[in-house]
């Protein structure tokens, strides 16, 4: 190769390099998903309604902030479970790290990286049959994303300017910069994890309101991989792990909408639902046995609260509990915290029950009872559950 190629090459790598280089430093600096924010301004920042990339940022939020009190979980939990609540804590810093689109896989990767980098004192999670399977979910928890407590931010500072050399990062920082990001709301941060209600009011009006939503939320949660057996044997392990760092840990099922666990029986999977809560209850009691500060509270099933009429059958365009019937509003995240931490304003007597060895199968034989009452006073709402599970798959 002649010295001409050689300088023209060099040129060209050179500018290859200068261009990469500044978008990445572009991206870093506008930070459009907020990778690497804690406390700065840039929380405040109005983002798309569609928020990218909330592992990322919440895994990062974490290290920073160093929440006493955690959550762990799904959309379900981060919608639900309100952070405001800092008396019941004694005071203590709160921080909802679940994220929209997480399996069981993806929430154990969150939870123990929150007690590697945090000083975490107690811990809320929130499970369900259908998500919990080993499987990545959505929300994309990539083992680079979290890891131990040394080094991890030196590390993540390299992993979110390789993200930085992205098009879809690139297009919407060029978006914030020139005004045109569209419909906004706040993120999750500006509100220590808990997703703006704002949020999920505009993102509704998207989907032309609850009813319209109803149908696809009951086939996702019918269509749910789990529960698998792995994902009990990987929740026993990764609970003997928090147990050791002396954390006290909360797990509750998610009260989903009545409708959802009708959906499970429907598509067959009440059974394998039972079995999955028998297990839950055997891996706790053995923690417990250990000395392991651990409960389980099932707020699932045929309550005051999961039954409430949805807008089939009561005209209404909302719900006063749920958004639709798959993602519980924080009015009810208060009543689920108020039942496992106590408070001013007790839940109802019916919802959330510790889980044991001597309860769980009179508490299955009521929900069996309590499900077929169900298909009989809520008929017209049981009898829509089961064209919408039977008809074609809908998507959104």
């Amino acid at each position: 190769m002649d010295t001409a190629a050689r300088h023209y090459l060099t040129g060209f790598f050179a500018c290859v390099g200068l261009v990469l280089g500044a978008v990445s430093l572009l991206n870093y600096q506008v930070d459009p998903y907020l990778l690497h924010q804690w406390d700065s301004p840039l929380l405040q920042r109005p983002r798309q309604l569609n928020e990218k990339l909330g592992a990322w940022a919440k895994t990062y939020a974490v290290a920073r902030y160093r929440p006493a009190v955690i959550y762990i979980g799904n959309s379900r939990t981060e919608l639900g479970l309100p952070t405001g609540v800092r008396a019941l804590f004694d005071g203590k810093s709160v921080f909802n790290s679940a994220v929209s689109g997480a399996s069981i896989g993806d929430a154990i990767r969150l939870a123990e990286h929150a007690a590697r980098v945090s000083r975490v004192e107690t811990m809320v999670w929130g499970v369900d049959a259908p998500t919990f399977s080993l499987d990545m979910g959505a929300a994309r928890v990539e083992d680079s994303l979290t890891g131990a407590e040394h080094g991890f931010f030196a590390r993540r500072a390299l992993v979110n300017l390789k993200r930085g050399l992205t098009l879809d990062m690139t297009e919407d920082s060029v978006r914030i910069l020139t005004g045109k990001a569209g419909d906004v709301c706040r993120s999750n941060l500006a509100l220590y994890g808990q997703r703006d209600e704002t949020c999920t009011r505009k993102g509704m009006r998207h989907w032309l309101g609850t009813k319209d939503a109803i149908p696809v939320r009951l086939q996702e949660f019918g269509d749910g991989l789990g529960p698998t057996p792995p994902s009990t044997l990987a929740l026993d392990a990764s609970i003997g792990k928090l147990c050791r760092s002396g954390l006290r840990l909360r797990l509750y099922i998610n009260p989903t909408h009545a409708l959802t666990l009708y959906a499970l029986h429907w598509r067959g999977k009440w059974d394998a639902m039972q079995v999955w809560q028998r297990g839950l209850v055997q891996l706790v009691e053995r923690h417990r046995l250990h000395g392991c500060d651990v409960r389980l509270h099932d707020f699932s099933g045929f309550n005051s609260i999961t039954t409430e009429a949805t807008p089939l059958v009561s005209g209404k365009p909302d719900m006063h509990y749920y958004w639709e019937v798959s993602h519980y509003r924080d009015n009810v995240g208060r009543l689920i915290l108020a039942r496992l931490f106590g408070g001013d304003t007790p839940p109802p007597a019916d919802f959330g029950v510790e889980l044991t060895q001597a309860n769980v199968d009179d508490h299955q034989e009521a929900m069996r009872a309590a499900r077929d009452r169900y298909g009989v006073e809520h008929a017209r709402e049981a009898a829509y559950a089961r064209r919408v599970l039977d008809g074609p798959l809908i998507r959104r």
